[in-house]
């Protein structure tokens, strides 16, 4: 077993802990594509350890598709580590592939994220360009993968073998602040495949979310735009707060105000990827 910051660690999962390690100590330099989530967090944390600080930046992508929490936490996480980090600024929208939103638009878009990335990337010297996925993404729809893989985008948590359990156990007996911080995921996640995105839709999108988060102290939500309805994902323990009169009035007021007519709960509650559930 492995002791740190008081967290006892499997010798299982401290193996898999190590396995990380090797991989990234097999590069001579890496760039992380870094969007201040747990699990890019602990890549980064990891690949700094592994190789020194000196070798390893973070590479931030700003899209339109990007949370503006998000983009705060990984300038507050990359703070933390004491890694350099670098933004990347790109419009994914302008590509008809990504904009119109198809069941694939995952791929189109991580496709040109990636390839920015990796430009960016290799002009700075670094010699490889990891990301976050893990295990438990093999257990959903995600194109993007494919992409990452087609540009030899590496996968050190996925390669080895650790699932968001797993990475959330590490990422705490690392000390890093986030390590339960619920997930985020890119604002087009919360548009019906087949509706076109919008910068106007996406923006209404991420302050209701915003908005709920701040005032209500939700730890999860998601708004999901089925425009002109508001499906509001959060988890079980939130419905009672959420649906409270008082605070089910203002909401309505709230998103209502927003452009929505009308404004619903998702009685299923918060799960991740909702939208897949159409896909045969």
């Amino acid at each position: 077993m492995w002791k740190n910051c008081t967290v006892t660690i499997p010798s299982s999962l401290s193996a898999k802990g190590a396995r990380l390690r090797e991989i990234l100590f097999s590069f001579d330099s890496v760039a992380v594509a870094f969007s201040g989530g747990v699990d890019s967090s602990l890549l980064l944390a990891t690949a700094a350890d592994a190789l020194g600080r000196e070798r390893v930046a973070a590479f931030t992508a700003l899209s339109e598709l990007m949370p503006l929490k998000e983009r705060g936490r990984s300038a507050e996480i990359a703070r933390v580590l004491r890694v350099p980090q670098v933004l990347v600024g790109l419009s994914v929208l302008p590509n008809p592939a990504v904009s119109s939103n198809p069941p694939d638009r995952c791929y189109h878009c991580k496709r040109a994220v990636f390839s920015e990335l990796l430009s960016a990337a290799r002009a700075k010297g670094f010699s490889a360009l990891v990301h976050g996925a893990n295990t438990d993404d093999r257990g959903d729809y995600r194109p993007g993968q494919k992409a990452a893989e087609e540009l030899g985008v590496r996968a050190p948590l996925l390669e080895a073998g650790l699932g968001k359990e797993e990475i959330r156990a590490l990422a705490r007996s690392r000390g890093l602040p986030n390590w339960n911080e619920p997930s985020m995921a890119c604002l087009a996640s919360r548009i019906p495949y087949g509706t076109p995105l919008t910068a106007e839709s996406l923006e209404r999108i991420d302050a209701a979310e915003e908005f709920l988060r701040s005032r209500f102290d939700l730890r999860q939500v998601r708004v999901r735009d089925h425009m002109p309805v508001a499906r509001i994902e959060t988890e079980e323990a939130s419905m009672a707060l959420v649906l409270d009169p008082l605070n089910r009035a203002e909401i309505d007021r709230k998103l209502k105000s927003m452009g929505w007519k009308y404004v619903t709960i998702d009685l299923r509650g918060f799960r991740s990827g909702s939208m897949n559930e159409t896909l045969a």
